[in-house]
């Protein structure tokens, strides 16, 4: 990676950049298999991802943060970058489009580029990501694969690669283009195809894709959608080799999940030997108080009365969208209820008390309550496109839909989530509508699929922690029909037509006539109910340099390899 990319970039406003401040740091031991002896510098890293799988593709994988915490470990083609921009990570490879009759883009992995176990990368990792992404293979009807989304890959005709080589083409479906393919193939979802190989005894799997042999790419599905779980204490290491500046060193409830310098990497070497990253649920305080931690990104106000002295610490807006996601099933099979709860949720109240940053903008990101489904508020398109919003935007408590019981869940703790559906409750109260806060410590977006709850509190695509890029397409994503991410199972034809339509056009004139579209169905759909950009605090603790806030899905860690102690 090259320095300044991931360095600290002055000139950025102050409302997107927390400045390189300093990070409270403990020394400690590589971990497992290294002396006592051995101590090497340590920033302690908290987020509010949850660290349940390596695999951030998947669709528990993504909703959870992997992608956030994974970034410098599983790279890609293309990361993510602070303003959500997509970055091109050339320590990785190439990728470029060419000449041709179809879209057609041109890979190449580095040849220097090895995984930590010592297995060089090859094209095979992207014809396993495709074939995991594809959508196209089916058993009885229903995915092989557990995707969280399958956008742009499903417009992908196929991929020619030898197995082992560095280089491979893709081509896309005749008729179909994909505008923003850069975000294919991008960091935290190019997984390691040899374990899957080793771990499955499926020898060929390039052969497998290619003839669709059901009964190996079976295999390749169950291990991409469960075998890399993460369990604290219960890591086969071998089943988690790198291709970043680190590698898993160990995960525990105590220790956290460590992150070491992995020694093959072949780009510059990361400026801190040692990551601990404490995900969501860690006692934040406690590990405050014990200097453990040293850089912070979670959501504001999502832990109250942080000891913050020593750090520099800022509330910035996200990238992300705090919103309800809705089920389409049970108690709002009808639109009729999904309205009625619109109508009496305090959006503007919930963005004034709970949304709001002290440096707001006068206008983008976090300068108002969020009035769209997908597109962003510092988009050209965003006033004009989002009209519809406008019957929603003061409590209506005369909309009905009969005695209604609502159950909201998110993942716990969050005392601004608890808030939220506390306020939302109060509200909803007249209209005859009871809210129940089901949030849980082991809560899944999930749950709102299998009807365990009505609706979730959660980001762009029902995430947890860090979510949303500069990109329209997560978000469409998580309402498009049959995605893994889509968790209230919304399906529309026209507005799936419309997303196909917006990832092949990126002509203004064009997009704008579509975005507004789009919103006016989904306002009067409503599988989802927008409130604000998602606020993010980040902080940075005295001595350390080079921290960028990354108020996005690649999270504040997202150039955790330039972070460096300074006495």
């Amino acid at each position: 990676m090259r320095l300044p990319r991931r360095g600290h970039r002055p000139g950025i406003p102050a409302r997107r950049v927390v400045a390189a401040l300093t990070a409270a740091v403990v020394a400690a031991g590589l971990g497992a298999g290294c002396s006592s002896e051995s101590q090497v510098p340590s920033i302690g890293y908290a987020t509010d991802a949850v660290i349940s799988t390596y695999n951030g593709g998947t669709t528990v994988g993504w909703a959870s943060g992997s992608p956030a915490v994974f970034g410098r470990v599983l790279t890609g083609f293309f990361y993510t970058g602070p303003d959500g921009q997509q970055v091109a990570d050339t320590d990785v490879g190439t990728a470029k489009e060419v000449p041709g009759e179809a879209q057609t883009i041109q890979y190449r992995l580095s040849p220097d580029g090895v995984y930590s176990d010592g297995i060089a990368t090859s094209c095979d990792d992207l014809v396993y990501t495709w074939a995991a992404r594809s959508g196209r293979f089916t058993s009885g009807g229903a995915p092989l694969f557990d995707s969280a989304s399958t956008s742009g890959y499903e417009d992908i005709e196929r991929i020619d690669c030898e197995p082992g080589s560095k280089d491979a083409t893709v081509v896309f479906r005749p008729g179909r283009r994909y505008v923003p393919w850069r975000t294919l193939f991008a960091a935290g979802e190019l997984m390691p195809a040899h374990v899957a190989t080793q771990a499955t005894g499926v020898s060929n799997l390039i052969g497998a894709v290619r003839t669709g042999e059901l009964v190996a790419l079976g295999k390749l599905a169950d291990f991409w959608n469960t075998g890399w779980t993460m369990t604290p204490g219960a890591l086969d290491a071998s089943r988690f080799p790198s291709a970043g500046p680190y590698r898993i060193g160990s995960y525990s409830e105590s220790e956290g999940l460590v992150l070491v310098a992995n020694e093959r990497w072949w780009g510059a070497k990361p400026e801190t030997g040692r990551i601990v990253v404490w995900p969501k649920g860690t006692d934040l305080s406690a590990k405050i108080g014990d200097n453990a931690v040293g850089v912070i990104d979670i959501g504001a106000g999502s832990v109250p009365e942080l000891p913050l002295d020593g750090f520099s610490a800022s509330t910035v807006p996200g990238r992300g969208a705090e919103q309800l996601v809705l089920g389409t099933g049970g108690v709002f099979a009808g639109v009729q209820p999904r309205r009625a709860l619109a109508a009496c949720v305090p959006r503007q109240a919930l963005f004034d008390t709970l949304g709001s940053v002290p440096d707001r903008p006068q206008r983008g990101i976090g300068s108002a309550m969020l009035n769209a489904h997908i597109v962003q508020q510092d988009s050209l398109f965003y006033e004009a496109a989002t009209g519809a919003a406008q019957r929603y935007a003061a409590v209506d408590p005369t909309v009905k839909a009969g005695d209604l019981t609502v159950r909201i869940g998110y993942r716990t703790p969050d005392s601004r989530r608890a808030a939220t559906v506390r306020a939302i409750a109060d509200s909803c109260r007249a209209a005859g509508i009871t809210v129940v806060d089901a949030g849980a410590p082991d809560f899944q977006p999930t749950r709102l699929t299998e009807g365990a709850v009505d609706a979730v509190l959660g980001g762009t695509a029902a995430a947890t922690g860090p979510a949303g890029s500069s990109s329209e397409m997560a978000a469409m994503a998580a309402l498009r029909t049959g995605n893994g991410s889509n968790v209230g199972r919304f399906g529309n034809g026209r507005f799936d037509a419309i997303t196909d339509q917006l990832a092949a056009d990126d002509a203004s004139a064009g997009r704008l006539g579509l975005l507004t579209e789009a919103e006016n169905l989904l306002w009067s759909e409503l599988p989802s109910i927008p409130l604000f950009a998602t606020p993010r605090l980040i902080a940075f603790g005295t001595g350390l340099r080079n921290g960028v806030a990354g108020p996005t899905q690649g999270g504040t860690g997202w150039n955790m390899d330039r972070w460096r102690l300074t006495r």
